[in-house]
């Protein structure tokens, strides 16, 4: 590659970054001194107890350290007392007339500060964001995904926005003051989920969290890609892993705005392998993808529905000294006027990963035009260590003008942002 331009911003896990969450405590009778009843019945018994003062004394001391660190706190406090009401509340007299106070006040005690990216950050993606109004001339305003990972080594989905300017320079918008989870829409323990944005907070103030059964321990590199019907309608897709700490399945991110949220399970047999990634818009008239059926080679599928997908064509399979042990696709496909640009990891020796990527036929995306016979980037000797050492990867870029902006994780510790001239890249990639 004759050029590479790096960026100075760096994208770290901080634990500083929390959200209010559920705070699991049992609703099972068991066998006390008291009589028979659950922990969370024995906590409400005795918080109704308190007096109004009292109850207001802790209250205000709750209020004091948590308040100021999360967005409309009691209104989260008085939702989960809520829910533990409709769990057990037939078991306590009393728990239909509560004060408001002390409805609070009980919800707090069903909640916890959650840092949900205190143990890592990876593999992000990268699309034009909805809103570009108030952006410089020849810049955009671009929207990442980020998969963050807390407590338990749980995955969840996050956002940053920033600014790719005309010059291949890269802006970070400021961190938003307060994070809020999505709320599901409807109370599921399958897909699909309806998830909505706190309407008082920004994207980049989001964070997706596991609903579903099927996702319980993650939600796991999320490929977004702005897709464009053959009408010219346009929504946001992506696809990522659910992971439930035993399976895992392929699902469906589908946004019109980032405010209302659809997450829906795909069918098929490639719905049981990670890392689709789908086309911008249909080829010949149905939709398309690039998968690894084999968990060792890019595939190319296509459907008449974009929920099912099944069978594919192998197209690239690992060739090279650094993709020797498999290679996966890095995202969508970027549309060029010289073809299919698709980004690509290879795992070589030392389970080091690798970025590269292949050039495919416009018309027909099973023809392979060109490919990467060395690593366009790979890690360094300041780019090696971290959660998981020797790895670079990303789930997604995004071509401006004359420009490609790769976000790629670093480690599992790190986001860092690399900008390619389009042309350098095409020259990089060697006939098949």
């Amino acid at each position: 590659m004759k050029e590479i331009k790096y960026s100075d911003i760096v994208l770290r896990a901080d634990p500083e970054r929390v959200v209010l969450r559920p705070f699991t405590i049992s609703v099972e009778p068991y066998n006390t001194a008291l009589g028979t009843m659950s922990r969370a019945e024995r906590i409400c018994r005795s918080l109704l107890r308190l007096t109004r003062e009292e109850c207001c004394a802790e209250l205000d001391s709750v209020s004091r350290d948590f308040s100021g660190r999360h967005l409309q706190a009691r209104s989260i406090f008085l939702d989960r007392f809520k829910a533990i009401r409709s769990m057990i509340g037939r078991a306590i007299e009393g728990m239909d007339e509560i004060d408001e106070d002390h409805a609070a006040l009980i919800g707090a005690y069903f909640c916890q500060e959650y840092s949900f990216e205190a143990a890592a950050i990876m593999n992000p993606s990268v699309v034009v964001h909805p809103e570009q109004s108030d952006v410089a001339q020849g810049a955009l305003r671009f929207l990442m995904s980020v998969r963050t990972v807390g407590e338990g080594h749980i995955s969840t989905i996050s956002f940053r926005e920033g600014v790719f300017h005309a010059d291949g320079t890269v802006e970070l918008e400021p961190d938003s003051d307060f994070i809020v989870a999505a709320k599901p829409a409807q109370g599921a323990t399958d897909g699909p989920v309806t998830l909505m944005r706190h309407k008082a907070c920004s994207v980049s103030g989001t964070v997706i969290f596991p609903v579903t059964r099927a996702q319980s321990n993650g939600l796991e590199d999320l490929r977004l890609v702005q897709f464009t019907e053959d009408d010219g309608d346009t929504t946001y897709l992506g696809t990522y892993t659910a992971y439930s700490g035993r399976e895992i399945g392929c699902e469906l991110f589908e946004t019109e705005d980032f405010d209302t949220i659809y997450l829906t399970p795909f069918r098929g047999l490639a719905a049981m392998h990670k890392g689709l990634a789908l086309f911008p818009r249909r080829i010949n008239g149905r939709y398309a993808a690039i998968g690894r059926l084999d968990h060792e080679s890019l595939f190319y599928l296509e459907s008449e529905d974009r929920m099912v997908w099944n069978y594919g064509d192998r197209i690239v399979s690992p060739k090279h000294p650094w993709e020797m042990v498999q290679m996966g696709n890095c995202g969508s496909p970027i549309e060029l006027d010289a073809g299919w640009l698709v980004f690509t990891h290879g795992v070589g020796a030392m389970r080091r990963y690798c970025l590269g990527a292949v050039l495919l036929d416009k018309a027909d995306p099973r023809q392979v035009i060109g490919r990467s016979r060395t690593p366009i980037l790979a890690p360094g000797e300041d780019t090696r260590e971290g959660y998981v050492p020797n790895v670079v990867y990303s789930c997604g870029a995004l071509k401006h003008g004359d420009w490609i902006l790769l976000p790629y994780g670093v480690a599992d510790s790190s986001i860092r942002f690399a900008s390619l001239h389009v042309d350098d890249i095409l020259q990089h990639l060697r006939p098949f």
